[in-house]
């Protein structure tokens, strides 16, 4: 009797204990790397009676929960309650580091806790890159799962982690920019840049100058039929980001990138018709500030990708109230910080009414409370103090932002532009800045970059995006899969625990739940996926 009894309370002690479990905590693939993985003993088990407790109070924890809970039953079919006696224990604590979370997990419980709600659902996005690949499914996560355990401590390097997305020079829909939103939230993502006008099209409903989506919104690069954004639909965006910790930054370029706008304004031209891609008559001529153009004529339509060709009137005082108009409007529909007024590429700008014109428009944004950023031609100007130059191209300017006292927000075209090409076989994107496989994207330092400027210099990192030759979902995916996670991991891990090699698998195991989700992905010959 007693041969039988002993090997029964073995397996009911196992059985009530977490195994432990293949693989460890520190083994799993989280992208970006936190801060402090440690190993625990045992683990704990998702199963069909897990449930979910908050601890702690804010608007948005009572989503954080529904969230994870509709993640792990969309995968699995077994959606867990919100209870008060759940054992994965959402736990808002009273500090205000916001960002920072940790992650607790033992054989009883897992607490995932933060003084903030971004850092809750930070936590939720590293707890979820610890489920298998089929977390990324519908219906194909079988329950129970079991989650090693041991701790997670981690908080973000830099303030600012953004992506921008170009809709100007071609248009994507409101479901493919929440698709691009899904994106970057995984990743821990926190600003989302929206390109709303060039030189290609106008996105962006403007009620005081309805001809802007009429006739700027029209089209796009290669000649389709573009369109653009309704101010309801535009919050919608605004709102989704939001609750997943997301900061919209509209852009606005200007005075270059300007041609859509002229296009539907003639009274906007500086007199002389810019905007047939002949770059051979770009004469601005004089203007009197105090009397109106005689016929001015409105711009040509544009649907090829040269810049620089197109500026406002810089001297007309209605082009600052037409200024004043888009940013009143816009600013009224986004609560962010910023207001992106672009500044690139003026090449047939005169540099005096540059500098007067950006001055003047960083004095409109200010006025409506907000914070301007601009591409870092900008810093040739004087910058308000708060202001931001986003470093894209050209050193000199960079520093000359640094000079002023002004923040730089790091973009490098040689390192984050995700619409170069990959290589000199990559079927989409340019290589005007370089060709950029995904370890260029990721073996660079933002505060070593530069010499002249620190870490105490920089805003953030920015990955942007531009859609010359992207055209749908698909496209916009096989470009940023894998470079939106380098520069993730660039933004969020301090360089001294970044290693290539052991990102390069941590990103091939991270291929397997875009596999899942059917992403459209590159796979870089860098990468043993």
């Amino acid at each position: 009797m007693k041969s039988y009894l002993i090997p029964i309370l073995l397996l009911i002690l196992f059985s009530s204990c977490g195994s432990q479990p293949e693989e460890s905590l520190t083994e799993k693939s989280i992208i970006p790397l936190p801060r402090e993985v440690s190993n625990g003993s045992g683990s704990f088990q998702i199963n069909q009676s897990s449930s979910i407790k908050i601890e702690g109070s804010g608007e948005g924890i009572d989503w954080i929960a529904s969230f994870l809970a509709d993640e792990i039953g969309k995968a699995s079919g077994s959606t867990p309650a919100v209870s008060d006696g759940g054992t994965i224990i959402l736990q808002r604590t009273s500090g205000t580091n916001y960002e920072a979370y940790s992650i607790d997990i033992s054989e009883e419980s897992i607490i995932l806790s933060s003084d903030g709600e971004p850092g809750l659902f930070y936590a939720v996005q590293t707890l979820l890159q610890t489920l298998p690949p089929e977390i990324a499914s519908n219906g194909q996560l079988e329950l129970p799962v079991e989650i090693p355990a041991g701790k997670i401590i981690d908080e973000p390097e830099y303030g600012y982690r953004g992506s921008m997305l170009d809709v100007a020079r071609h248009f994507f829909s409101v479901e493919d920019v929440k698709h691009y939103i899904d994106i970057m939230a995984r990743l821990k993502y926190n600003f989302f840049h929206l390109h709303l006008s060039d030189d290609q099209g106008w996105r962006i409903e403007i009620k005081s100058w309805p001809k802007l989506t009429e006739i700027g919104g029209s089209t796009e690069v290669g000649g389709g039929e573009g369109g653009f954004y309704t101010q309801e639909e535009y919050r919608e965006i605004v709102n989704y980001a939001a609750q997943r910790y997301i900061t919209v930054v509209p852009e606005i370029d200007m005075p270059g990138h300007t041609n859509a706008a002229l296009a539907s304004y003639a009274e906007l031209n500086p007199g002389v018709n810019l905007a047939n891609g002949v770059l051979d008559s770009l004469t601005k001529l004089p203007l009197d500030y105090d009397m109106p153009l005689v016929n001015p004529q409105p711009a040509e339509l544009y649907t090829g990708i040269e810049v620089g060709f197109s500026t406002f009137a810089t001297d007309l005082p209605l082009t600052y109230q037409f200024v004043d108009d888009v940013v009143r409007e816009i600013v009224e529909l986004t609560p962010g910080p910023y207001f992106h007024i672009g500044g690139d590429e003026s090449h047939v700008t005169e540099k005096g009414d540059y500098i007067n014109f950006v001055e003047r428009a960083q004095e409109i944004v200010a006025k409506y409370g907000k914070i301007s950023i601009g591409w870092d031609e900008v810093a040739t100007t004087t910058l308000r103090p708060e202001n931001i130059a986003q470093y894209w191209g050209d050193d000199e300017n960079a520093l000359l932002a640094v000079e002023q006292g002004n923040k730089v927000l790091m973009s490098p075209a040689k390192k984050t532009y995700m619409d170069m090409q990959y290589d000199s076989t990559t079927y989409l994107g340019l290589h005007w800045a370089a060709y950029i496989e995904v370890d260029d994207a990721y073996n660079w330092d933002p505060a070593n970059y530069l010499e002249g400027i620190e870490k105490e210099n920089i805003l953030g990192v920015e990955t942007p995006l531009w859609s010359e030759t992207i055209t749908n979902r698909e496209e916009i995916e096989y470009m940023i899969f894998p470079r939106i996670y380098a520069t993730a991991e660039v933004a969020w891990t301090p360089s001294s625990m970044r290693n290539f090699n052991n990102f390069s698998e941590r990103l091939a195991s991270a291929s397997k739940r875009w596999d899942v989700r059917g992403i459209n992905y590159y796979k870089s010959p860098r990468v043993n996926w």
